[in-house]
């Protein structure tokens, strides 16, 4: 992440109790973000925001589930109390991903996907991107994937979430970059994280073998991405990471 000071910016980041996000977190915290940190394990995110503490940060958990709209209003409204009542960053890095053929795909995990990489990112930037644009001010970065850009065998609805993911992203460049919101996406390649070795087990090397570095990326380098967009002069970008 480049030299920058982020003091008296609050960062609301999406799924960062583990992964990308959590080491997103680590980093605006080390360059001086109030950061909240969210997801649906309690003890997972209690544990980010002591580590975060510890190091001389300052962080709070907000527990939720957004995959509904009013889950992520519920989250806003939560944040912005803890926060005192601004949002300066939101990192929309938060997703689910259940593989397999297509003939084979419940629709329950067609739903959940949908619900978890789309519909609560939706939401939360109707509520927050409006409040920022008042400002004239604010940022917002959306964590899509390589397989938003390019096929890959058992990945259709995962791909199809990431795909809708950044034409959101362009589209609230759109609207709301004219007002000083500055909307971004990153697209990470393969990344070996805890919850990623889990789904895809030793299919994770093979699909890394078909990045340009020829392997799985850390979590760390990833946000370094996610991170590095609140100080960037873009107005909306797209930015593959690192494969």
């Amino acid at each position: 992440m480049a030299e920058q000071d982020l003091s008296g910016r609050t960062a609301l980041v999406t799924g960062s109790t583990s992964g990308i996000g959590e080491a997103t977190a680590k980093q605006l915290a080390e360059h001086g973000a109030h950061v909240i940190v969210v997801g649906r394990r309690r003890e997972l995110g209690d544990g980010v925001v002591a580590a975060i503490r510890a190091a001389g940060g300052k962080a709070d958990y907000a527990r939720a589930e957004l995959s509904v709209a009013a889950s992520a209003r519920e989250l806003v409204r939560r944040a912005l109390a803890t926060s005192g009542g601004q949002i300066d960053i939101l990192i929309n890095n938060a997703g689910t991903a259940v593989f397999g053929p297509t003939a084979e795909t419940l629709e329950e995990n067609w739903e959940m996907m949908f619900n978890t990489n789309l519909k609560g990112h939706f939401f939360l930037v109707a509520e927050l991107a409006p409040k920022m644009a008042a400002r004239g001010k604010g940022v917002i970065v959306n964590t899509s994937t390589m397989v938003g850009q390019f096929a890959v065998p058992g990945m259709a609805v995962y791909g199809e979430t990431k795909a809708g993911l950044n034409l959101l992203t362009k589209s609230w460049a759109a609207e709301f970059c004219p007002d000083g919101v500055r909307v971004n996406a990153v697209s990470p390649g393969t990344t070996s994280t805890q919850n990623v070795v889990n789904v895809m087990g030793d299919g994770l090397d093979e699909l890394g073998k078909q990045a340009p570095l020829g392997y799985a990326a850390d979590a760390d380098a990833d946000a370094d991405a996610d991170a590095d967009d609140p100080g960037e002069p873009f107005r909306s970008q797209h930015s593959p990471v690192g494969h």
